[in-house]
């Protein structure tokens, strides 16, 4: 279990990471998101004492990372899948990063296995495409069979094949009782992966609940209701309390009151409906919401950019 209790993190007069309080707790996978700048990367770093706080605390299993014993053996990382030797193989950075805890070559040749790298593993690492470099890392991250995992955008730069993978190992670790922290910017994929979201905005906590929870906790549903008779319809809608929008013609957006009762309104007063289509919010659409005020760099557009091309 790995708990926060007012973790702050000060750069000179910046505040990367502003009295956060959360709990990642053992059996569920956790999702750590946030935009560019919001901190998430800091508070890994900080939780397995790579950076010191300024404040608060925070620790696993009890123990702040610096007092674990044989820490290899309780947490797994991976923070940088580019910080190995380039011109070691991955079998022997394993060995040399499993000497330290006295982990066997058995062990290091299990992993090399579980990750999918047996047919390259005595290749140096500088020949390694970013998927396979991400594979290691998650290799040194199991290495010590660790009852935590934190892992920094661990798909990046794996192929279909290697995400799906990817997403069954994670639920399955947690499935086997062990805490999963994984911060990652694909929206889908930590939908299919995550339980439990933690998002940060510029230093703070702004949502922490389960997946199926936050992404109800948006903005209310809607339905997508296409009839020819739209004047007629809407001001029923209306009276039932929806918000109503129209986009194309005869298509209309109504939030505020489910497709069963939109269906009885428009049977009632005989209204052709051609339609009716609930429009589910996503994970995406919950944290661009939690997240709007948040984000430190925005772009100007592709418009402005293009008149701003050279001929």
């Amino acid at each position: 279990m790995i708990v926060a209790q007012s973790l702050t993190k000060r750069y000179g007069a910046t505040t990367a990471v502003d009295g956060v309080d959360f709990t990642v707790r053992p059996g569920v996978v956790t999702g750590f998101l946030g935009p560019n700048g919001a901190g998430k990367s800091t508070t890994m770093r900080m939780i397995v004492g790579l950076d010191h706080p300024s404040g608060g605390r925070v620790t696993v299993d009890g123990k702040p990372y610096a007092r674990l014993g044989a820490p290899l053996h309780r947490v797994g990382a991976l923070l940088d899948a580019s910080a190995v030797h380039p011109r070691r193989s991955a079998r022997n950075h394993l060995l040399a990063v499993a000497a330290t805890h006295r982990i066997g070559a058995r062990r290091v040749d299990e992993v090399i296995a579980t990750v999918g790298l047996d047919a390259v593993a005595r290749r140096h690492v500088d020949g390694y495409s970013l998927g396979m470099r991400q594979r290691l890392g998650l290799a040194g991250a199991m290495l010590g069979d660790p009852d935590t995992l934190i892992l920094d955008e661990p798909v990046n730069g794996l192929d279909p094949d290697g995400v799906v993978w990817m997403r069954g190992l994670l639920r399955d670790l947690a499935a086997q009782g062990r805490t999963v922290l994984l911060s990652s910017h694909l929206m889908t994929e930590m939908a299919l992966t995550a339980d439990h979201v933690i998002i940060l905005g510029r230093g703070r906590v702004v949502a922490d609940a389960p997946m199926s929870d936050l992404v109800a906790g948006a903005d209310a549903d809607t339905v997508q209701v296409r009839t020819p008779q739209v004047a007629t319809l809407t001001p029923l809608l209306w009276a039932e309390g929806a918000t109503v929008t129209r986009t194309p013609p005869d298509l209309l957006s109504v939030a505020g009151l489910g497709a069963p009762r939109i269906a009885q309104v428009a049977a009632g007063a005989g209204i052709v409906v051609n339609e009716l289509t609930p429009v589910t919010r996503s994970l995406e659409d919950a944290y661009l919401e939690l997240t709007r005020d948040d984000v430190e760099y925005r772009s100007t557009g592709t418009r402005r950019i293009a008149r701003e091309m050279p001929r």
